[in-house]
């Protein structure tokens, strides 16, 4: 299922696509990586761009937001938000046995990610900010999809439903309080930031959080805003020429300087296949697909493969988020933690070694595992096996070029 049909479904028959999402074998790495960043990224950019772009007013005064803070608000603002789906999860997951239901955190997860999902389409709306209020009427409509959602996910009797949506709501805004003054950290925390004042005189910007450590490097978002306000002024240029596709153009280039722009130019397709083998640790290769994608003034590139022998299967998957800053930032925030956590089934642990960080999750019976590796040249390294145990995937990445795929050098 696309996630356009997804969005459609959960918005038009939700009590119907609600018993699909709980059967769908899943995780939140997928929800987060196919679904929750992109309907995420909605009301962030929109409301940069009607704020910082097109501005808002009223009797007769009118202002815009700095881009430079505009940018920070969106990148911050991007962040939190799925953070704050995590947030909520854990909240329901939590008070399922107060209202009867069962504690089922993959199941809470979903039910607050794709009841989410008026919410983030309504915040399209920001493009306007005349018309922001509609997007709050379409959050409305997210209480809905919850309510609908919790006796099919959290298995809480019908009758139920109502109080336990009511107290997840009010917990929720409780959380969105400490949510939105971690913001103000990032932001500047009031009317200087918003109107231009400067938040600190250095180039970057750190604040340290259970597990890691977030920086923003102001020069940069700086360089961003620039890059912006040129293309800009050129989309606007085009357009008084009457030249769509000049201005077709611009609007990429806008969008692409707002989402953090090319990091430099992406790996070819064809140069990181060369890294992935035709046999793997004794599996043969049964599928290929190597690809380059283009959006929003970016582009980026990846290499599928699949490996089989007996009833075991590995997935690799090799991406080039370097390219891309705002995709690295989103795919690969892992990378600045360090996780131990192991329970009675499973094990997952997020270590750095040589520079390079490690992520594997496994469970104990061998039935399946995930490792997921980020090189310092932003290339992400993911291997996925069924029925193959964790020593099984160390050795099919160590029969990987990963040597290879770190020493590339991006072209600018």
């Amino acid at each position: 299922m696309t996630i356009v049909d997804r969005v459609q479904a959960i918005l038009l028959k939700p009590k119907e696509t609600w018993p699909v999402i709980e059967q769908e074998a899943t995780d939140p790495k997928a929800i987060y990586t196919n679904y929750l960043i992109y309907l995420a990224a909605i009301p962030a950019i929109a409301t940069f761009i009607g704020l910082s772009l097109i501005g808002a007013g009223a009797f007769g005064i009118s202002f815009r937001v700095p881009i430079v803070s505009g940018l920070v608000n969106m990148v911050v603002g991007f962040v939190l938000s799925l953070v704050m789906v995590y947030v909520l999860a854990l909240i329901a997951n939590a008070l399922a046995p107060t209202f009867k239901g069962e504690k089922n955190l993959l199941n809470a997860f979903k039910l607050v990610a794709y009841g989410s999902t008026a919410g983030f389409v309504g915040g399209i709306f920001s493009l306007l900010p005349a018309l922001s209020m509609l997007g709050v009427i379409a959050a409305l409509y997210s209480i809905y999809l919850i309510y609908t959602g919790i006796p099919v996910l959290m298995k809480a009797p019908e009758e139920k439903a109502v109080g336990y949506t009511a107290v997840l709501i009010v917990c929720g805004f409780v959380a969105s309080l400490v949510v939105g003054a971690v913001s103000a950290l990032f932001t500047g925390g009031g009317p200087g930031m918003m109107m231009g004042g400067a938040a600190s005189s250095s180039d970057q910007v750190s604040i340290k959080v259970p597990g890691t450590e977030i920086t923003l490097d102001t020069a940069k978002i700086e360089e961003a805003g620039k890059k912006v306000e040129e293309a800009s002024k050129r989309m606007e240029e085009a357009q008084a020429k009457g030249d769509s596709a000049a201005a077709g153009k611009a609007m990429a280039d806008m969008m692409g300087a707002a989402m953090g722009g090319q990091g430099g130019k992406p790996f070819a397709p064809d140069l990181l296949q060369t890294h992935v083998p035709d046999k793997l640790a004794g599996m043969e290769r049964t599928a290929i697909e190597a690809r380059s994608d283009s959006a929003m003034g970016m582009s980026f590139s990846s290499v599928t493969a699949e490996y089989t022998r007996d009833n075991g299967r590995v997935e690799v998957k090799v991406q080039d988020l370097g390219a891309v800053p705002a995709l690295g930032m989103a795919m690969g925030a892992w990378a600045q933690s360090t996780v131990n956590r192991e329970t009675q089934d499973e094990v997952e642990r997020i270590y750095q070694k040589d520079g390079v960080s490690f992520k594997e999750e496994y469970r104990k019976d061998g039935s399946s595992a995930e490792m997921s590796v980020m090189l310092a040249n932003g290339v992400m390294v993911e291997l996925t096996g069924d029925n193959v145990d964790m020593d099984g995937l160390r050795g099919a990445l160590a029969a990987l070029d990963v040597k290879g795929l770190a020493g590339l050098k991006r072209e600018k």
